[in-house]
């Protein structure tokens, strides 16, 4: 088993606990294609339920001889963003991305250079914000017979001093893994529990305290159970009552359709009730 960058240490539960939720937008939609050359195309639209609707068009390159990542987007904010990536191009088990955005309206600039680095038993991550502080965000993670221990930590080189740490342990096997994640200079602590009951049937939940602002511990509970192997049912209720519902399925070979609600069960009778729809396009 691969060892885990420290942002997905817990990956397992927080994908069950936040991925495939539509409730969060009201709409979305994602369109993706693919020409004979290899370049590959994605366009995406959110409806937010309170704000305005925003989307994305990308196009990406690959040219796997050479490892060689060309992506370029344009998003409806007028940001043109690009990222040239890399992989095991300079040295085996490196990966390197130089990106770069600029906003035509204001000229505003920015540039980042992300380094990745994985081993059998080890995988580090550096990020640098070239022309914001500057500023560098370092992690690293080592693993050994399914125990994992990482940290993280920020610099600003401007300042010469460290913006931020965190520090997390796990577990994890093919059934279940288990996640303690300190964040927030060690001041927001999560501890997290994925297991994977049988092939139709997943179980998770997470508690969190933050130190700092509060004596109360948040709680999540989510289930998924596959129907059938074309779709999904998700659930999830936090210790605030607030429940979620998604379903997941795919309507044919390139098309897939997920509906999603959330309701405070503390006050049913309130217009705090959220749905949304998101539709996927793929060919």
């Amino acid at each position: 088993m691969s060892i885990p960058a420290f942002s997905d240490i817990a990956k397992p539960s927080n994908d069950l606990l936040n991925k495939d939720f539509y409730h969060v937008a009201a709409a979305t939609l994602e369109v993706k294609s693919k020409a004979p050359n290899g370049v590959s195309f994605k366009v995406n639209g959110r409806s937010a339920h309170d704000g305005p609707t925003n989307g994305t068009i990308e196009a990406k390159y690959l040219d796997a001889p050479s490892g060689l990542t060309l992506t370029q987007a344009w998003t409806t904010f007028n940001a043109l963003d690009t990222k040239v990536e890399l992989d095991n191009t300079i040295s085996k088990g490196l990966k390197a991305e130089i990106i770069t955005q600029f906003l035509p309206s204001t000229q505003a600039k920015g540039a980042k250079v992300n380094l990745y680095f994985k081993q059998p038993n080890f995988n580090a991550r550096a990020f640098f914000d070239l022309l914001k502080g500057p500023t560098a965000s370092v992690d690293a993670v080592l693993g050994h017979d399914g125990f994992l221990v990482g940290a993280e930590a920020g610099y600003d080189v401007q300042k010469a001093a460290i913006t931020r740490y965190s520090a997390a342990v796990g577990y994890t096997v093919p059934e279940y893994t288990a996640a303690i994640t300190a964040t927030n200079n060690l001041s927001v602590f999560s501890a997290s529990y994925y297991h994977r009951v049988n092939s139709a049937v997943e179980a998770g939940a997470k508690a969190s305290w933050d130190s700092k602002a509060s004596n109360n511990v948040g709680l999540e509970v989510a289930s998924k159970y596959r129907l059938d192997p074309a779709s999904f049912a998700k659930a999830k209720i936090n210790d605030r009552g607030i429940a979620a519902l998604a379903y997941n399925v795919l309507l044919r070979p390139g098309v897939t359709l997920g509906l999603g609600a959330s309701f405070d069960t503390q006050n049913l009778n309130e217009s705090a009730h959220k749905v949304g729809a998101s539709f996927t396009f793929e060919a």
